[in-house]
């Protein structure tokens, strides 16, 4: 029996109440594949989708490569220093021309030697010269659509797909004075396979409610869950923000309690007295404090599994300090012990998740931003099954005004 159905998408409807009335997603939202097949079309194949730092590409032939929404991507910097996405696919035999990451004159297919300039355009073709109507210039790398965002690189498989840029206008004035996209950073790890969905990694770096319970201890009794606020942002917003009061001035995940690495020069002080946290959903979720930005990148794989991109960045001037090592794992130290605890929760949330027990909960005050995740994710359930219903009675607009 399908879950997807009217009256499946109508419950969705008291997930968007009010914090204090909603109700939690549907548990299958979160473990049945039918569900993440439906999900991967209605927002993986339309949403605006984060891959990477534009600062991975400093030189003209730099790129890396992504699979998202089962689409393999290029992004790299081409001869004029403009940057493009495009298929990896060669139009060829359907052969990947480009893994990994690195810094290529072309790109060139292993399988039959089709080579294709930096912009996608087709350079090379052996022995195609026989070939009936083969017309080179119609067999480019299909060009993917991009966006940079305060040094954030964004694709969207969608052509008709809204610009992203505009609808993040309501969070330029509380990131302004960070300056994301002249921060620096190790280039992180390849991406970590977790057990759990990926909803359930984005709420958690959401959650402001479990900080003063399940974080409790000398590394994080600086941030109480008491100090979280969860401000309204426009209407069609991409992205939707938490703020956090701080016990202390330039607070920061380490054994100290305070900022080791250089303080954010913009900032005021009353930004130097709270954290904040930034979702850019499906995709981004970043954690800022007043000396570092931690941005996590999720790449769903299953209904149950996803992949997780972990970075880190500071001002430049930070990786040339001589302590910038010992720095480095002070707060890594601290990070991974408090990571630790919240995989280990996710994972059992996503246990409970399959249980028959599983509830549709309630939300306390302090998960505001929950809410404002469903009031983004509704919107779009309802746009892809209206769309699949066809010419049908819509069902009920949700509410679209992000606001806790």
């Amino acid at each position: 029996m399908t879950l997807l159905n009217d009256p499946f998408f109508d419950s969705l409807g008291s997930s968007i109440k009010n914090t204090l009335e909603a109700d939690t997603l549907p548990p299958a939202c979160y473990t049945d594949e039918e569900f993440h097949h439906f999900e991967k079309a209605a927002l993986f194949e339309h949403e605006w989708l984060c891959v990477g730092r534009a600062e991975w590409l400093e030189q003209p032939g730099d790129f890396f490569t992504v699979t998202r929404a089962e689409e393999p991507i290029i992004v790299t910097k081409t001869r004029d220093g403009s940057v493009k996405a495009l298929s990896a696919v060669c139009q060829h035999r359907a052969m990947l021309v480009a893994e990994g990451h690195g810094n290529a004159r072309a790109f060139v297919c292993p399988y039959h030697h089709w080579t294709y300039d930096l912009d996608g355009t087709l350079v090379g073709a052996p022995a195609m010269n026989r070939t009936c109507n083969f017309d080179r210039k119609a067999a480019s790398l299909p060009e993917i659509r991009h966006e940079i965002w305060h040094g954030f690189v964004f694709i969207n498989l969608d052509p008709a797909a809204e610009p992203l840029t505009p609808r993040l206008a309501g969070l330029e004035a509380v990131v302004a004075n960070y300056d994301f996209a002249s921060l620096r950073g190790p280039r992180p790890e390849e991406a970590t396979v977790f057990p759990w969905n990926w909803k359930v990694m984005l709420e958690n770096n959401n959650d402001g409610y479990h900080a003063s319970r399940l974080h409790a201890g000398p590394l994080h009794d600086f941030i109480p869950s008491g100090l979280a606020s969860f401000p309204e942002v426009p209407e069609n917003s991409a992205g939707y923000y938490r703020l956090n009061g701080t016990l202390h001035k330039n607070a920061a995940f380490n054994a100290t309690q305070k900022a080791i690495f250089p303080v954010f020069p913009k900032l005021t002080e009353e930004e130097q007295n709270r954290l904040l946290f930034v979702n850019l959903p499906p995709s981004l979720s970043l954690v800022v404090l007043n000396d570092t930005v931690l941005y996590l990148i999720m790449d769903p794989r299953s209904a149950q599994s996803h992949a997780l991109t972990i970075g880190t960045l500071m001002v430049p001037e930070a990786m040339d300090d001589p302590l910038f090592e010992l720095k480095m794992k002070m707060n890594d130290t601290a990070v991974e012990e408090i990571v630790s605890q919240d995989f280990h929760v996710d994972e059992l949330v996503q246990q409970g998740l399959r249980s028959k027990f599983a509830p549709r909960g309630r939300y306390s005050w302090q998960e505001g931003a929950q809410r404002l995740l469903n009031v983004w994710l509704v919107e779009r359930y309802r746009r892809e099954w209206d769309r699949r219903r066809g010419p049908q009675n819509p069902l009920p607009a949700p509410i679209t005004r992000l606001r806790a």
